[in-house]
C-alpha cells in the first residue's frame, strides 16, 4: 500500500490546512468549504499523474495536437456530509466522473460510546472502475473501512484512492492494517499524534461536518 503524506513537503496545500485548522478562520463556513474543495483539486491533479493515458489528436485552427488524456473515467466517492466540499473540489478537475455516495454516522450509546453505521450507499457498478474516496477526517479509520466495503456491494474496483485531509496516526495504522490486502493507495493531508477518548483527532481541527454546514442535533 502506497501512503502520499502532503505536509511533508513544503507547498501552497499547508497554507489550506493551516487555515482550516486555525479557529479565527473557522468562524467563516464559505472560507472552510473552499479550502476544503481547492485541496480536493490538489488531490485530483495529484492523482492524475497516476491514472493510465492515451494519445489523442486534437484539431486546433491551424493543424493537429498530439496530446495524451487519461483513458479511463473515474468515480469519486465521498462519506457524507463533512465529504461534500473535498468531494466537489476532486470533482473540479474529473469533471465527468461519475460519483457514489456514503452516509455513514456515528450512533451513541448512553454511556457515552458508539458504533459506525452505514446507513445509505448510492454508486454506480464499481467492477474494474478507478476510485476516488474522501473523507476530511481519518480518525480512528472505522468509518472508511467500513465505507470502503460498503462500495464493495457495488462491485470490485481495480484501484481506490482514499483521501484524508487530516488523520491521526492510530487512524491510520488501523486502515494499514485493515485495507492491506486491498488496491488501494492513501493521500493523506497531515498526520496528528493525538486520538482522544472521544476519538477526535488532536489537535485536528474539530468537526469538520458542523464547522463546514453548521451544527446539528
Amino acid at each position: 500500500m502506497q501512503i502520499q503524506i502532503f505536509n511533508q513537503k513544503p507547498s501552497i496545500f499547508n497554507k489550506f490546512i493551516a487555515e482550516i485548522r486555525d479557529t479565527s478562520v473557522q468562524t467563516d463556513p464559505m472560507r472552510f468549504r473552499r479550502n476544503l474543495e481547492r485541496m480536493g483539486e490538489i488531490f485530483a491533479y495529484e492523482i492524475s499523474r497516476t491514472l493510465p493515458y492515451a494519445d489523442i489528436d486534437v484539431k486546433t485552427p491551424l493543424g493537429i495536437a498530439k496530446e495524451q488524456l487519461p483513458s479511463v473515467n473515474v468515480v469519486v466517492a465521498s462519506i457524507l456530509r463533512a465529504g461534500l466540499p473535498l468531494h466537489q473540489g476532486i470533482l473540479n478537475y474529473f469533471d465527468r466522473a461519475d460519483n457514489a455516495f456514503v452516509s455513514a454516522y456515528r450512533k451513541y450509546t448512553e454511556d457515552g460510546d458508539f458504533d459506525i453505521h452505514i446507513e445509505y450507499i448510492s454508486a454506480p457498478s464499481l467492477d474494474d472502475r478507478i476510485v476516488i474516496l474522501s473523507d476530511p477526517m481519518l480518525a480512528s479509520g472505522n468509518s472508511m473501512e467500513l465505507a470502503y466495503k460498503a462500495l464493495l456491494h457495488k462491485g470490485k474496483p481495480a484501484h481506490v484512492h482514499v483521501v484524508a485531509l487530516i488523520a491521526s496516526k492510530v487512524g491510520l495504522e488501523f486502515v494499514q492494517e485493515a485495507l492491506k490486502d486491498e488496491p488501494v493507495t492513501l493521500w493523506i493531508g497531515a498526520v496528528d499524534d493525538e486520538l482522544n477518548a472521544k476519538s477526535y483527532i488532536v489537535p485536528g481541527l474539530g468537526d469538520a461536518g458542523d464547522l463546514a454546514y453548521g451544527t446539528k442535533l
